[in-house]
C-alpha cells in the first residue's frame, strides 16, 4: 500500500492550486492528486454545453500565481481548460496525479496516525479494481456538487414529450438544435449562458423560468487590465486588476446588505434600459428578494438582451403543470412549443465529495462538527477542506485555503507533530449553531444545508464568505491560536 505524506483530492481549480502551493512551499512532502475523471479543469472539463463559460472575472477566479494574460476576462470554458493545464505544468504537478481514481471512504487511525483510504479505480475497458493507498494529511478539492447527476424535478408527463430533454451536465456532442424550437428551463447562470448561445442558430428559444433572477451585463473584456498589460509585466498587472476587481466586488457586495432598495432599484435600471419601456421587466426580470440573497447572474455584453430584442429569444415567468408530446404546459394554461428542453434547474449538492469518513471505527458524522475558519472541523484531525466563495471568485478562497495548508504542513514539520486538530474550548460549549452558508439562500443550497457542518457566530468557527476577513483570519492570524491543537 502507498504512502504520502499528502493525498489531495479532485484535479478541478481547487486541486491543481493546492497541487501547486504544495509543490512551491513544501517541496520536501510527498503527495499525489486523485482524480475520478480522466482529464484536469474539474467543472470546466465536464461542463461542454454550448457558451460555457465563468460568471467571474479571470483575475479573481485565476490563481493568484498565475497571471491570467487573455484579452477576454469573462472567459470560455477551453480558455479555463488551458489556463489550469498550463498551470499544472508549470509547477510540475501532473506526474503526481492519478485519474480515474474515486475516492470511496477515508479512515482516520488515531493509533496510527494516518489515513487509509478506499479507491475505486477504472481501468481501460470498463473494468474497476478496489485499491487501498494511506497519507498522513488529507486535502479535500472535490467541490460540492454532484458530478454523477444534476437537480430535475420530477416533471408530470416527461416520459410523453416526443423530442430530446437534455441535461446541461451531460450535453451530447451529438445533439443538433439547427433550426429547432428549443425550452430551457431555469433562470441561474447555466441557463443565462445557453439560451443566447443556443439562439444564434436555433430557430427559438425560450427560457421558462418558475421566478426571475438579477442580471448583469458587463463587456467580457477588461479594458483597464488589458492597457496595465501593455505599459508593465504581467505579474503587476495581474495583481493591480485582482486587487481593484477585489474590491469592486466587497463594495457592491456591501451595498446589497447595506442598501438593498437602492441596488435593486440600479440594477432593474439597467435591464429596463437594455430592453425598453415596454418590455415587461416587472415580470421577468425583478426578483422577489434582494440583491445577492442569491447569486447575480452575470451576461457578457448583454447577450441575452440582444436575443430578447432580436426576437430570438423569449422569457416566459410561470410554473410547470406537465410535459406534453410537443412541448410544455404551463400552469397559467399558456403552452411551449419545443423539439427539446433542457433542464437547467440546478444543481444536487455533495458534502466532501460523497466520500465516507470514519475515525477510529466510527462514522464521522459532519453536520453534528463545527467549521474551522471554514476548511477544517472540530475534531477532525488532519483534514482540509477547499470551499471557495459563494458571493465572489472561488479560486479566491481556495488560493488561502492552500496557503493555509502548507503554513500547518511546515508547522508540523518544525514542530514535530503528527496530528493537527480544532477542538473547542471550554467558552465554546454551547455557542450557537448556525447554517455552513448563512444569508444566502437559492434552493440548492436550501435543499442540502442540513448535510453540511455548522459554523457558529465567532471566530474562529465561522464560515465568513468574506475575503477581507478570512484574511485577517485565516492568511494573518498565528497558527497557534488555543484552538488549532498541534499534538505529537
Amino acid at each position: 500500500m502507498d504512502h504520502f505524506d499528502v493525498v489531495i483530492v479532485g484535479a478541478g481549480l481547487s486541486g491543481i492550486d493546492a497541487a501547486c502551493h504544495l509543490s512551491e512551499k513544501c517541496p520536501d512532502r510527498t503527495f499525489t492528486l486523485l482524480e475520478g475523471r480522466d482529464a484536469i479543469g474539474g467543472t470546466w472539463d465536464l461542463f461542454r454545453y454550448p457558451g460555457i463559460r465563468s460568471d467571474s472575472d479571470m483575475h479573481t477566479l485565476g490563481f493568484s500565481f498565475k497571471p491570467w494574460i487573455a484579452e477576454k476576462a469573462i472567459a470560455d470554458g477551453p480558455a479555463i481548460r488551458e489556463y489550469v493545464n498550463e498551470a499544472a505544468d508549470e509547477f510540475d504537478v501532473r506526474p503526481h496525479i492519478r485519474f480515474r481514481h474515486f475516492l470511496e471512504t477515508a479512515a482516520w487511525s488515531t493509533a496510527e496516525k494516518k489515513w487509509t483510504l478506499e479507491i475505486d479505480v477504472k481501468r481501460e475497458g470498463g473494468s474497476t479494481e478496489s485499491i487501498q493507498l494511506s497519507c498522513n494529511f488529507l486535502f479535500m478539492c472535490s467541490g460540492y456538487f454532484n458530478y454523477d447527476r444534476g437537480y430535475r424535478p420530477d416533471f408530470e408527463g416527461q416520459d410523453r414529450f416526443a423530442g430530446r430533454i437534455i441535461d446541461p451536465q451531460f450535453w451530447p456532442e451529438d445533439l443538433d438544435y439547427d433550426g429547432k424550437q428549443v425550452a430551457v428551463i431555469g433562470s441561474g447562470a447555466t441557463a443565462m449562458t445557453i439560451v443566447p448561445n443556443v439562439a444564434d442558430t436555433a430557430a427559438h428559444v425560450t427560457m421558462v423560468q418558475r421566478s426571475p433572477t438579477y442580471v448583469v451585463s458587463r463587456p467580457d473584456k477588461d479594458a483597464i487590465a488589458n492597457f496595465l498589460r501593455k505599459i508593465m509585466p504581467d505579474k503587476w498587472a495581474y495583481a493591480i486588476t485582482r486587487f481593484k476587481n477585489v474590491q469592486l466586488q466587497r463594495f457592491l457586495y456591501n451595498r446589497t446588505r447595506t442598501k438593498p432598495a437602492m441596488v435593486k432599484e440600479r440594477l432593474l435600471k439597467m435591464v429596463r434600459d437594455e430592453l425598453g419601456p415596454d418590455y415587461d421587466v416587472e415580470k421577468h426580470f425583478t426578483p422577489s428578494y434582494n440583491p445577492w440573497d442569491q447569486r447575480l447572474c452575470l451576461i457578457p455584453n448583454g447577450d441575452l438582451y440582444e436575443g430578447i430584442r432580436a426576437g430570438r429569444i423569449s422569457v416566459v415567468t410561470d410554473h410547470i403543470d406537465q410535459f406534453t408530446e410537443s412541448g410544455i404546459q404551463l400552469e397559467s394554461g399558456e403552452k411551449v412549443e419545443a423539439d427539446i428542453i433542457v433542464t437547467a434547474t440546478g444543481l444536487e449538492l455533495k458534502v466532501l465529495g460523497g466520500v465516507e469518513f470514519t475515525k477510529d471505527g466510527e462514522p464521522i458524522e459532519f453536520p453534528q462538527t463545527f467549521s474551522y475558519k471554514g476548511m477544517m472541523y472540530s475534531d477532525v484531525p488532519n483534514l482540509i477542506q477547499t470551499f471557495g466563495y459563494i458571493n465572489a471568485s472561488w479560486t479566491l478562497r481556495a488560493d488561502i485555503t492552500s496557503e493555509y495548508a502548507c503554513r500547518v504542513l511546515n508547522h508540523m514539520r518544525a514542530t514535530g507533530s503528527e496530528i493537527a486538530v480544532p477542538r473547542l474550548r471550554p467558552e465554546d460549549q454551547g455557542m450557537p449553531e448556525v447554517d455552513w452558508i448563512d444569508d444566502f439562500n437559492p434552493g440548492y443550497m436550501k435543499r442540502n444545508m442540513h448535510l453540511f457542518p455548522k459554523q457558529s457566530d465567532r471566530n474562529p468557527w465561522r464560515n465568513t464568505q468574506n475575503y477581507t476577513l478570512d484574511k485577517k483570519m485565516i492568511r494573518k492570524a498565528p497558527l497557534e491560536d488555543g484552538v488549532i491543537r498541534f499534538e505529537v
